[in-house]
């Protein structure tokens, strides 16, 4: 089976939920995840804190440099991922629409390169 990354996207400038609604978004996400390890497709889930929490490491002329805040300055931003298991692409966008109807954003999906044995 082939691992997947399926990542949810977040507009972190809107208007954050209502406390309901964000209530029952983290219900939702709970019973996907239920589904998923229910299923044997689960490996790692997790969301994310704001981008203003984050840090953009890169390597220059083997200089390093550290800049507060996240790489691109968009509204979407990532927001939380999974890891799954998956026969084949078709399952993994499956799982994607069910992860997009329990988050109520958009997501990702993209497969692992495959490492071959040494």
């Amino acid at each position: 089976m082939t691992k997947y990354l399926l990542s949810g996207s977040t507009d972190w400038g809107a208007e954050p939920p209502a406390a309901d609604r964000r209530e029952n978004a983290y219900q939702a996400v709970g019973r996907f995840n239920a589904d998923l390890q229910e299923a044997g497709a689960w490996v790692f889930a997790g969301g994310l804190q704001p981008p203003g929490n984050s840090a953009v490491t890169r390597v220059e002329d083997g200089e390093v440099l550290t800049t507060d805040g996240p790489f691109a300055e968009t509204k979407g931003q990532l927001g939380g991922i999974w890891i799954i298991e998956a026969r084949d692409r078709r399952a993994a966008l499956d799982w994607s629409a069910k992860a997009s109807a329990a988050c109520g954003n958009p997501v990702e999906v993209r497969p692992f390169q495959e490492v071959p044995e040494p």
